[in-house]
């Protein structure tokens, strides 16, 4: 994984267990959990669409795959929150190999239209089926998680939770992106003709982190329903995978620290961004846009162009006043 991440994984760790000490108020710390389960999203399309290149546009279904089945077999069939998790991690497995395996293997942007209409099936199948979502409406007394019998109610062990996950969720993805996998995903990213040549398996490859991506959100899904305690279809339409893009596209495409920074701006921006009521969209819209034509590689990219800059100015100096 390499010296520098194991360093940002404890600064990273240190920041979450003292950062509530600086938040105590119980609306920001929810907010943060919320930041933190949409980094959980943002890690998994990093590495779809930073590493592999790969564009997906329906997240926000395998998302909704994971939320519903987590509250309908804990509300209405007395599961326990973690298995109706791994549950829903199984079912959209499957959902993710019924949608990459015949379009990964196609070039373009088939992906992205494949995901995009998936993810609207998921949104709209969601609001139809009254029988087993309860419909538009969607319902409550989604049972809060619990562990080795602590149900965790309190806002302050829901966001110890929740980013300890994505801590251990960041640590597994680091090393897969510096393994043999996360080399055979960059040179697919690269050209993927070449990889193929030189005896990539780029279909494989491109399948297991579709699906590695999918099961991400997917767990991130459960999460957000027992956090809320609600589920209905407005927490899993367009503008949701739209989010989730803008997140790791402001944070920078080819890094999974920058979609973690982008994940937690874009969850606390609405706080400030409230003024503009319905028209938060056109707000992402131009933030997105500024970023694209004047941060190409996101806030991690201007960060190391300003640390780049930072020491040549040091050596210079250091070599003219010696």
């Amino acid at each position: 994984m390499g010296k520098n991440n194991y360093i940002k994984c404890a600064l990273f760790l240190i920041i979450i267990g003292f950062l509530p000490v600086f938040v105590s108020n119980q609306y920001y710390l929810s907010v943060l959990v919320f930041a933190g389960i949409y980094a959980i999203v943002a890690i998994g399309l990093s590495m779809l669409m930073g590493y592999a290149g790969q564009i997906s546009l329906g997240h926000a279904g395998f998302f909704a795959i994971g939320g519903y089945t987590s509250a309908i077999l804990t509300k209405f069939h007395n599961f326990h929150p973690l298995q109706a998790m791994i549950i829903g991690i199984v079912f959209t497995v499957f959902a993710a190999l019924l949608v990459g395996l015949p379009s990964l293997r196609l070039r373009g942007h088939y992906l992205a239209m494949a995901t995009l209409g998936f993810g609207e099936i998921i949104y709209v199948t969601s609001g139809a089926a009254t029988g087993l979502t309860e419909g538009p409406s969607g319902f409550s007394g989604v049972p809060s998680i619990a562990l080795a019998g602590f149900t965790i109610k309190s806002e302050l062990s829901k966001f110890y939770l929740v980013w300890l996950v994505a801590l251990i969720i960041m640590i597994l993805s680091l090393n897969i992106i510096h393994s043999r996998i996360g080399r055979a995903l960059r040179s697919i990213h690269g050209d993927e003709i070449a990889s193929n040549a030189m005896g990539v398996n780029v279909a494989k490859y491109k399948i297991q982190v579709f699906v590695y991506s999918a099961a991400l959100a997917s767990i991130a899904g459960s999460l957000y329903v027992h956090h809320m305690r609600f589920v209905s279809p407005t927490g899993f339409n367009l503008n949701k995978s739209i989010l989730f893009l803008i997140m790791i596209m402001s944070g920078g495409m080819g890094s999974l620290w920058g979609a973690v920074i982008g994940a937690a701006i874009f969850t606390l921006l609405p706080e400030f961004l409230g003024v503009f009521n319905d028209y938060d969209i056109l707000m992402y819209g131009a933030i997105l846009l500024g970023m694209m034509m004047f941060l190409p590689h996101g806030l991690t990219g201007l960060t190391t162009k300003i640390i780049q800059l930072v020491l040549s100015k040091w050596k210079t100096r250091t070599q003219n006043n010696p």
